[in-house]
């Protein structure tokens, strides 16, 4: 089991929300695509912002809370067809109870309660390294911004005839 913690919501080249999980003091990242609401669920409290009414996760903090419930952990225990799987640890009255859920959840849950969140088995597995990536991410990005200079260029020869 290894312990991650969310670094921030952000969308992919189509606009989609993704969530990125990071293993501490490493260049490992794990993200996965959640929902527009999830993600905006998360992204709030990341920041700090605190909505005039309660959203659904700041209701079930609520609800757990004043019925002495302890969220314990978060794990994203399963990558199966492209679809993660997680699990919320609940502790009530000294008995541990497993509460199937998806990561997004979890994740906006655990963030409110202040519960680590783990990520095993083949999840693991799908961790990035992003000290590669950063060098890749650093060539295609001058590779696009070639390209769109040579595009611009080319508009604006055609204009000129």
């Amino acid at each position: 089991m290894l312990e991650v913690k969310v670094e921030t919501v952000a969308q992919d080249l189509f606009n989609r929300p993704v969530v990125i999980l990071r293993e501490p003091e490493s260049n490992r990242v794990l993200p996965i695509w959640i929902g527009q609401a999830e993600a905006w669920a998360i992204a709030l409290e990341l920041r700090g912002e605190k909505p005039p009414r309660p959203l659904t996760h700041d209701l079930m903090r609520n609800m757990l809370e004043q019925l002495g419930v302890r969220v314990v952990k978060v794990v994203i225990h399963d990558l199966i067809d492209s679809t993660y799987y997680a699990t919320i640890y609940l502790e009530h009255e000294g008995k541990l109870h497993e509460i199937d859920s998806r990561p997004s959840d979890a994740l906006a849950l655990a963030l409110r309660t202040g519960a680590p969140i783990y990520i095993t088995g083949n999840v693991i597995e799908s961790l990035m390294d992003l000290s590669m990536e950063d060098e890749e991410s650093e060539r295609n990005e001058l590779e696009r911004f070639r390209r769109l200079m040579q595009q611009l260029e080319e508009e604006l020869g055609e204009e000129a005839h």
